[in-house]
């Protein structure tokens, strides 16, 4: 038997998913590094360790999810033992034929145990199956284990956005094809 099983969300949910720790544990990050010589900007990031790990808040207000989950497309919920152990949630993107990963959320007690995986392969099957084109995946750049999860997955590296979170952390983006 599975220990997880994947539902979409329903009502009685809220509650519990907002209680989860939305916060995680790194030992690396992305370092962005810009230089500028006219007429060329280039932009890199590495891999950097840190010297210890470091605790990441979650970037938005969760008090506000609630209310931002209405909008979604998709919400799903990885449940064990009857409650709920992680989530993800789907929006529309601005590209057509596109979908966004906003957020991917697993209980620490319930981390690297493939839940993450199956959300999101979930998520893949969802999206194909409406006929979608591309999916792609946020994530603050100090979050190396979703970064990590992406690459594995298949996603590939898309984009980024500075001072993109209410705290001005960068966003990186990732895209998979879905055709």
């Amino acid at each position: 038997m599975e220990p997880f099983a994947i539902r979409p969300a329903i009502s009685s949910d809220i509650q519990r998913l907002m209680a989860l720790d939305h916060s995680y544990s790194t030992d690396f990050v992305w370092q962005m590094a810009l230089q500028t010589a006219a007429p060329t900007i280039e932009i890199a990031f590495r891999e950097v360790r840190l010297p210890r790990p470091m605790r990441v808040a979650y970037p938005r207000r969760v008090e506000r999810l609630a209310d931002e989950w209405t909008d979604r497309s998709l919400i799903l919920v990885g449940v064990a033992d009857d409650r709920p152990a992680g989530y993800l949630s789907l929006t529309p993107a601005p590209a057509p034929e596109a979908l966004w990963i906003i957020d991917l959320v697993v209980d620490p007690a319930f981390r690297r145990q493939g839940l993450a995986r199956r959300l999101l392969s979930e998520a893949i099957g969802w999206a194909r199956s409406r006929a979608q084109a591309r999916l792609f995946f946020e994530m603050q750049s100090k979050n190396h284990p979703a970064i990590q999860l992406a690459q594995k997955m298949g996603f590939a590296f898309s984009g980024y956005s500075d001072f993109f979170y209410p705290n001005e952390d960068i966003s990186l983006f990732f895209s998979f094809d879905l055709r």
